[in-house]
């Protein structure tokens, strides 16, 4: 696990922060400012920000200056992603851009406990850690990445242990879409209760 020695009321480790529109799942078409922080160990081999694994490979930020930041975007929403962000405190930054007057999301594997009071929890798990039991509490949306052919009936066990308001996504891993999209159409016809996630972003050539 690779993970900086940080005060987490003070700085981050930043991959990248970015103004842009929101891609997958509940929020998709929103505007929202991304703070993608660095250092993940759940390991998906699919992963497409694998750079972001490494903590120690990015600069730390203070909570100042990400603040700034989101100011200056002009943006209402948040989401802070990674790597895996729940591995950190984000107790102090949550709250700081809560008095912004921003809407936070968070978007996290579930394997660690969150510390902070997010607005929105999408949680996507992954079979590669197991996720902690509060995460299927928290969750405010399901959102299961489709790689094999197996991972539909891991989505339909999962669902049965979130609260009964999250909502349910099934969403194509991007270089496997071509084969699991049709796969995905027509299990969510049989499963109404299922949408379908798309990675919008990379058809719009956005981050």
């Amino acid at each position: 696990m690779h993970v900086k020695d940080v005060d987490p009321t003070l700085e981050l480790p930043v991959m990248e922060y970015f103004y842009t529109i929101q891609g997958e799942g509940f929020y998709s078409g929103r505007p929202a400012f991304f703070i993608r922080l660095a250092g993940c160990d759940v390991g998906c081999v699919w992963c497409d920000v694998k750079e972001s694994w490494n903590a120690n490979e990015h600069p730390l930020k203070s909570l100042g200056f990400l603040e700034n930041e989101v100011r200056t975007s002009g943006t209402n929403f948040v989401v802070i992603t990674g790597g895996e962000p729940a591995m950190y405190d984000l107790t102090a930054l949550v709250f700081r851009l809560k008095k912004l007057g921003m809407e936070v999301a968070i978007e996290t594997s579930g394997a660690y406990k969150l510390n902070g009071n997010v607005d929105w929890y999408c949680f996507s798990p992954k079979k590669f850690k197991a996720p902690v039991a509060e995460a299927f509490a928290k969750a405010n949306e399901l959102k299961i990445i489709i790689s094999h052919p197996s991972d539909f009936e891991w989505a339909q066990q999962l669902a049965e242990k979130v609260g009964e308001s999250c909502k349910f996504y099934l969403q194509p891993e991007w270089s496997k879409q071509e084969r699991f999209l049709p796969l995905i159409i027509d299990f969510v016809k049989k499963n109404p209760r299922w949408n379908i996630s798309l990675q919008t972003h990379k058809f719009m050539n956005i981050p």
